[in-house]
């Protein structure tokens, strides 16, 4: 079965991918023809996740290294989660996170362990000039702390949860907006990632949980009918691949010359992935039904090796 990067930039507001976990259902399908790489931004949908067995998740900076072929990917399944608190987070608030993992066990049968970090984390997020989200970590330290003791107790997988102001968007909940939050989760994500090299997803906690009464966007419902994001990332990182480097690679092992392809929307292909690509005669497959904020396409890049698709479904 071929292999194709099934890729959707965090915080940039693609019109396929930019809410909550709404690229899941065309990942699904193609899934069912391809063996995928997927970021969380893809499959992740609060209560809900898209993953299935077909599928390695992967977050953004390991993405980075995989096409870098610095790393390669190996199959993993029942990786032993370390769940991070941000000790900032309300005694009733953390309360339905430790339920939300109680009932993962419950349902799922997947037992996680968990850390309070030391100190606040601090986290804030904003919007860039050009429009993405982004944010600012004022103690990543503390949460390195914490990560390392639940490495220490045989956790190969980092799950951060940390506190975040709220971050009501009449326009995101239309799908008519950036999702506020993905850029600096996708930081802390990349942090964690970097400093202990395994599988990463963050989730994050608001001290309001109250659940809205308003109709919204189908493309962003998975967020506003649930007090916690957690339960999407623990499916994903229960089954994701370890970080492996390319000098270890055993025949079992996928690295990026295996792939067949990348997916990406058609307007935001400036990022590592995209150039490794290139160079690598990997085919660029820029989807034109799915559009972002940013305007870097097949004709700003000009390179030859982007194919542009009208609809992920013509794959």
């Amino acid at each position: 079965m071929k292999k194709l990067a099934f890729v959707v930039p965090t915080g940039i507001g693609a019109s396929i991918g930019g809410y909550a976990g709404d690229a899941g259902a065309y990942a699904r399908k193609l899934s069912e023809k391809y063996t995928l790489i997927v970021n969380p931004n893809v499959v992740n949908g609060a209560c809900f996740s898209a993953i299935n067995d077909n599928m390695l998740y992967v977050e953004g900076y390991a993405l980075d290294l995989f096409f870098k072929e610095e790393i390669v990917l190996r199959p993993s399944k029942k990786n032993q989660i370390g769940v991070i608190f941000d000790r900032a987070i309300p005694k009733g608030i953390l309360n339905v996170h430790l339920n939300t993992l109680d009932a993962i066990k419950a349902v799922y049968g997947i037992e996680t362990k968990y850390k309070i970090t030391q100190e606040d984390v601090g986290i804030k997020f904003l919007k860039a000039q050009t429009g993405i989200s982004t944010g600012k970590i004022k103690n990543i330290k503390t949460l390195y702390k914490s990560a390392q003791d639940l490495i220490e107790e045989g956790c190969n997988a980092l799950a951060p949860v940390c506190l975040f102001e709220e971050s009501e968007d009449e326009d995101y909940a239309n799908a008519k907006g950036i999702d506020i939050v993905g850029g600096v989760e996708a930081i802390i994500s990349h942090l964690l990632t970097k400093k202990f090299m395994l599988p990463c997803a963050h989730a994050p906690a608001f001290a309001n949980i109250e659940i809205t009464q308003k109709r919204i966007s189908v493309k962003s419902s998975a967020e506003y009918i649930t007090p916690t994001f957690l339960p999407c990332i623990i499916l994903g990182l229960y089954n994701a691949p370890q970080l492996i480097p390319q000098n270890q690679k055993v025949s079992t092992d996928l690295g990026v010359k295996e792939l067949s392809g990348i997916l990406m929307p058609h307007n935001s292909l400036g990022s590592t992935p995209i150039f490794k690509s290139n160079e690598l005669g990997i085919p660029i497959y820029a989807i034109k039904e799915n559009s972002s904020i940013l305007d870097v396409t097949k004709n700003s890049l000009k390179i030859d090796n982007i194919i542009e698709i009208n609809k992920y479904t013509d794959l």
